[in-house]
Formats: structure tokens, sequence, C-alpha cells
């Protein structure tokens, strides 16, 4: 089974897809991870050097060109599910849950190492919360498409892992 986790960053896809991954036996993938031992940089150094455009159809087609384990979880970029066909090729080939936080909350998870994030890396702290929420404005209906949609503020792997078998 492939799992893929979406939701904006700083919810907790790459955290959450590791303790995941180890409680049910899982390869992890970490698509951003992917993109950068692919191309030799980082995903910040990348977005900044060739644009967003550029940026997005390296990771989509990155995304649907991997050998992907027979069961694995795939912690997704942010964005991924809001670019292309993602979400729908995400949701034909595996189980999408979508890891979903308010705006403030994830403002507090990333102020600090908001110089990492592309998206951010000019903002204050109180920009932080306005781009939030007008991008999850933007991406909610992506995001909602999802197999599952679990609430991230206190989700734990054991959470995931139960909703999982709960609807197996």
């Amino acid at each position: 089974m492939k799992i893929f986790l979406i939701g904006f960053m700083g919810c907790g896809k790459s955290t959450l897809g590791r303790k995941l991954a180890t409680k049910l036996g899982y390869d992890l993938i970490d698509l951003d991870h992917q993109i950068e031992k692919n191309t030799g940089s980082s995903v910040g150094d990348y977005f900044s050097a060739h644009g967003e455009d550029a940026f997005r159809k390296l990771e989509s087609e990155t995304l649907k060109s991997l050998d992907y384990p027979k069961n694995c979880v795939i912690a997704t970029g942010g964005g991924t599910p809001c670019f292309f066909d993602n979400i729908d090729w995400m949701n034909e080939n595996g189980t999408t849950i979508y890891i979903k936080m308010a705006a403030p909350a994830l403002a507090k998870r990333l102020e600090s190492g908001m110089a990492k994030r592309p998206l951010l890396r000019n903002l204050t702290a109180e920009g932080v919360v306005e781009f939030i929420e007008n991008k999850l404005a933007e991406r909610e209906g992506f995001y909602n498409k999802a197999s599952l949609v679990l609430s991230g503020i206190s989700l734990t792997a054991d959470d995931i892992r139960a909703e999982i078998l709960a609807r197996s």
C-alpha cells in the first residue's frame, strides 16, 4: 500500500511519515529529499534558481516516475497535490491523507525555519500567518480530495495507523 501524506508546509508530513513508516514496517520516501538527491541542490536553491513553474514541473515528474516499493509512506511537498493532476494521480495510486492544521499553528511551527522556505523567507511573522491563510484558501480544494482528512495539531503515527486500519 502506498500512503501519500499531504498538507501545508509545517504540518508534519516528514516527521509523521517517518514515524508511520516505522510503525507499519514500510519504506519512507520524502519527495523533497528525492528531488534534492536527483538535482544535487536543495529545494530552496532549486526553487530560487529556476522559479516555481520549473520546480512544480520537476516535482510532478518526480512524483509520477519514482519506482515505489510495494508498501511505502510518501511525504509530499506542501504544494504537490495542487499542481497538474497530482492529487488525482496520488488518489489513483494509493491512499492520500491530508494533515489539516490552522494557519496560526502552522506559522508557529514554521517560524524557526523560515529562511529555508522559499515562499516564506522574506515575510514578517504577521505576514506569514496571512500568507498561510491565503495559500490554504487556494489549496484547500485540492487537499480536501484526500482519502482521509485528519487534524494535525496532536496527530500521532498511531492515530494515522488506526484510521488506515479502520478503513481497510
